[in-house]
């Protein structure tokens, strides 16, 4: 397998704190890290939390040798009285030192109840191009919701028109949203792929059920030999969220974790 960053998301620890996330983490030997700063799901870090208490994260990921090359700052991009919250998480995550920002579109619809069209989210997300050339940044939008392709995505990447916006493709929210094949949809938008997901799927195809990489059926293996063979080495991020109930208890989550790193290590990825 070809070199790529591997990093867990922070969201793995879903209701537990950052020091969680971070010990087990880095227990599973790996380097890179996702943090989530996600509003009223997910806040390991936030941009209403104090400088003293951010300094103290950063210093605890330098001590664990992690490195937060992205951050997960899911916002209604459609939403125009919620772009300043982005812009904050994109200040935040460029003080964490991360290349990329991952967020989904977000869901909007017009007066008439249809659903926006992708000409009009490819503008909203035009008027973000700017705040990511001034922080030096990568925008990657998550296959999510109503926008649960990776076609959909391709066609507003394109209509945007900026290197700085890419896709996330999520392997299993393709599945649980747009009820594609995994495969054959990412292979048509590998172009303009920029980030993945890595997202088991077990269950029924809208069951919430999300566990360890290797324990649904997601085609791991033909996703990373398609990359490979079309040279795409975008970043992997694994994301693990269990079922509706959530993981049991810690040692759960870290279980999870490591069974992840595991089964990648046995598809022949160092990290």
């Amino acid at each position: 397998m070809k070199k790529r960053i591997i990093a867990v998301n922070s969201n793995c620890y879903h209701g537990y704190p950052i020091e969680d996330a971070i010990a087990g983490i880095k227990a599973a030997g790996f380097k890179y890290i996702e943090l989530t700063a996600t509003k009223g799901w997910t806040e390991h870090v936030f941009p209403d939390q104090s400088f003293e208490r951010l300094l103290e994260v950063k210093d605890m990921l330098d001590e664990a040798g992690l490195i937060p090359f992205a951050m997960s700052g899911h916002t209604n991009l459609m939403d125009t009285e919620r772009i300043g919250d982005f812009v904050k998480n994109i200040r935040l995550a460029h003080f964490f030192g991360c290349d990329y920002i991952v967020s989904s579109v977000g869901e909007a619809h017009l007066e008439d109840k249809a659903v926006a069209s992708n000409e009009v989210v490819a503008e909203h997300v035009k008027a973000l191009v700017k705040y990511l050339e001034q922080y030096d940044m990568k925008l990657v939008l998550e296959v999510h919701g109503d926008h649960g392709t990776g076609r959909i995505l391709k066609e507003i990447v394109e209509l945007v028109g900026s290197e700085r916006v890419m896709v996330n493709y999520d392997t299993a929210n393709a599945i649980f949203y747009g009820d594609v094949d995994v495969l054959e949809d990412m292979t048509a938008c590998v172009d303009k792929t920029g980030y993945v997901h890595l997202k088991e799927k077990a269950g029924g195809r809208q069951a919430w059920d999300f566990p360890a990489l290797g324990k649904g059926y997601v085609d791991f293996p033909g996703i990373f030999r398609m990359l490979d063979e079309k040279d795409n080495l975008s970043p992997f991020s694994i994301e693990i969220e269990f079922t509706a109930a959530g993981a049991k208890d810690l040692d759960e989550v870290n279980q999870a974790v490591l069974d992840s790193a595991e089964y990648l290590r046995a598809q022949g990825f160092e990290f």
